[in-house]
């Protein structure tokens, strides 16, 4: 029994090992980006190895006095939350009709809204400019709530449609009998079924979101609707040279709210990620 004991103990021991150092090669890079944003530069760029590193608050200083810092973070999360609400009230509807009803291409339907998100941006970004100057809605973060919503749609239609399609109509069927509507279904039932692949999808959303570059580069003219992916640019080039701790002091602070966002929900987000199977 003590022998049983104790091979279970090494095992769990070793088990630890392993995940602890898994654990370390991935949080690897998000500590060297800490320490070289809170490094100073010259520390950063000379070619002589510094073995104990000097704590500095420059980088920061830099942003908070030189950069509106501040305004480029409110203006991504304004842009990144907006875009997901407006996806999620127009996919779950959409998902719903693609999954539960039974009409002639659906199918293709569904086919052609998931093609639309292969489609190079570049192809529709000159378009789209004229189309939100035509709108008065260039500088604006509604642009890029709207651009990301749009470029996003597709997917997280996609992804809540197969988890929808995982849920039994026999729920469906037993709520109708009740003389339930289709609201109350989707209201009662659907969507309190399919909650965790509507978080995951949600996500998905908001990550592809903040990491959008070319449209928000392209709509955004001005630090008025400038979000943390463009702010990155203003710190690789111009008379000051490449700033590579306000590189990643910036970078810290765009990953850092979806880092905390996933491991607040990682409970429900590991289950949408692993319940449902894409199906045709």
């Amino acid at each position: 029994m003590a022998s049983v004991r104790r091979t279970r103990g090494e095992s769990l021991l070793i088990r630890y090992l392993i995940l602890g150092a898994w654990a370390l090669v991935c949080l690897a890079p998000i500590l060297w980006f800490m320490t070289i944003a809170f490094r100073p530069r010259t520390e950063i760029i000379t070619t002589s190895p510094i073995y104990f590193p000097t704590f500095s608050l420059d980088a920061w200083r830099q942003l908070v006095e030189d950069w509106p810092i501040g305004k480029y973070l409110r203006n991504s999360l304004v842009a990144v939350t907006g875009s997901v609400i407006i996806d999620l009230a127009l996919a779950i509807p959409a998902a719903f009709a693609l999954s539960r009803y039974e009409f002639k291409g659906r199918e293709d339907i569904g086919f052609y809204i998931l093609s639309t998100r292969m489609m190079a941006p570049a192809i529709v970004a000159i378009p789209i400019f004229f189309l939100f100057k035509k709108l008065g809605l260039l500088d604006s973060v509604w642009a890029l709530m709207l651009v990301y919503a749009a470029v996003n749609l597709s997917l997280v239609t996609w992804i809540i449609r197969s988890y929808m399609l995982d849920i039994p109509k026999e729920l469906e069927d037993a709520a109708r009998t009740d003389g339930a509507g289709d609201l109350t279904i989707l209201r009662e039932i659907i969507i309190p079924a399919c909650l965790p692949g509507i978080i995951t999808a949600a996500v998905i959303a908001a990550i592809f979101a903040i990491n959008e570059f070319l449209f928000t580069l392209l709509l955004a003219s001005t630090e008025n609707a400038y979000t943390m992916s463009v702010a990155l640019a203003n710190f690789t080039g111009g008379s000051d040279g490449v700033i590579y701790n306000a590189i990643a002091l910036v970078s810290f602070l765009a990953f850092a709210p979806i880092l905390i966002l996933v491991v607040l929900i990682q409970k429900h987000l590991s289950r949408g990620l692993t319940m449902g199977a894409v199906k045709g």
